[in-house]
């Protein structure tokens, strides 16, 4: 299978493994209990400690260029693994970057991601966060990024801004490509997996997902779990994204809420707050494969997968899909509950 996609900067090592998680498999019971789980290892893409975003950058980084922009601007959360990624896709590309990120600590810790974003050189402009826990941004989030755009402007810079977590229809032409890959690697595999489990956040990635998997005809349904609040609200921007990204592509393919679904009952307390669940899924994949996961995203989404299996959700004669979005840089941040 073949697509023609819009201009690439090339950013990732790809293809990223698809793996079969057998010893994980064993510890939720074996065979008699629990699927068979391949978990795709986007966590290794390879662009500063990787991740999902290098997918979707390669797009806004490729977009950026042909307009001739000399600086990247993007937000986030203190701990944000797009502003990470974001920062090195810049450098990588001959690019500035500037970022804005929020943070309940004054002043926050330098430390996981933060200090990573310091290390690239990053423009850092920090933003007191909102007061509600289940949101990732502020909502002067918007507002600060103006300011900062018209400021790069007037030093005579040619800005370029990615909204968070890269989620643009052209960002969500990443997990197209992605989902053509893990197709591709299925069928070779001679796999059909029934779901595919993944952290939800901005919904950029839920966008590629779901358009991949309705062109390219995937076996699987495409289930997300909510790493933050914000829901319908969030799903109906998924599916706009979703459906302007097939238009970029000149494809017919249209996508529903029906498409797939998110889970809301893994959050916990609030974007960014570890949960009990997610932190067992940690030491758990941690302890039987060797892979690191982390509590903001691929933890909580994980947690879900686990108590699908437990309460018998999913038939042990199945296989399902874990999509490791990266993030592990964030672990060194939560250091004080990790070594409990």
């Amino acid at each position: 299978m073949s697509l023609a996609f819009p201009p690439r900067f090339r950013l990732a090592t790809l293809p990223t493994p698809l793996q079969n998680a057998t010893r994980l498999r064993d510890a939720l019971g074996g065979p008699t209990r629990a699927p068979r789980i391949l978990i795709k290892r986007d966590d290794l893409t390879g662009l500063a400690f990787g991740g999902n975003k290098a997918r979707k950058l390669e797009f806004l980084v490729g977009d950026a260029t042909r307009q001739g922009a000399s600086v990247l601007i993007t937000s986030g959360g203190v701990q944000s693994n797009h502003a990470r990624m974001t920062a090195a896709a810049a450098r990588m590309a001959g690019l500035g970057v500037a970022l804005v990120l929020s943070t309940r600590d004054d002043p926050p810790p330098v430390q996981g991601n933060l200090l990573l974003n310091r290390l690239l050189g990053a423009e850092i402009h920090i933003i007191p966060a909102g007061p509600d826990p289940m949101m990732a941004v502020p909502a002067d989030e918007s507002a600060k990024v103006s300011d900062v755009e018209m400021e790069l402007r007037a030093r005579g810079g040619r800005p370029y801004v990615i909204p968070l977590g890269g989620s643009s229809p052209i960002g969500a032409l990443g997990y197209v490509a992605g989902t053509l890959e893990l197709i591709e690697q299925l069928w070779t595999q001679g796999e059909t997996p029934t779901r595919l489990y993944y952290a939800s956040g901005s919904r950029g990635t839920q966008a590629g997902l779901l358009l991949g998997a309705a062109m390219f005809g995937a076996t699987y349904a495409v289930h997300g779990v909510a790493v933050s609040g914000g829901d319908p609200e969030k799903t109906e921007r998924a599916i706009r994204l979703a459906n302007e990204a097939a238009f970029l592509l000149g494809r017919p393919t249209r996508v529903t809420a029906a498409d797939g679904d998110t889970d809301q009952q893994h959050i916990g307390s609030g974007y960014g707050i570890p949960t009990r669940g997610g932190l067992e899924a940690i030491r758990m994949v941690a302890r039987a494969e060797g892979i690191f996961l982390d509590p903001v995203y691929t933890g909580k989404a994980m947690a879900a997968l686990i108590d699908d299996v437990r309460r018998g959700i999913i038939d042990p004669g199945e296989t399902v899909v874990f999509l490791h979005t990266g993030g592990t840089p964030a672990l060194f941040a939560h250091a004080d509950l990790l070594s409990r």
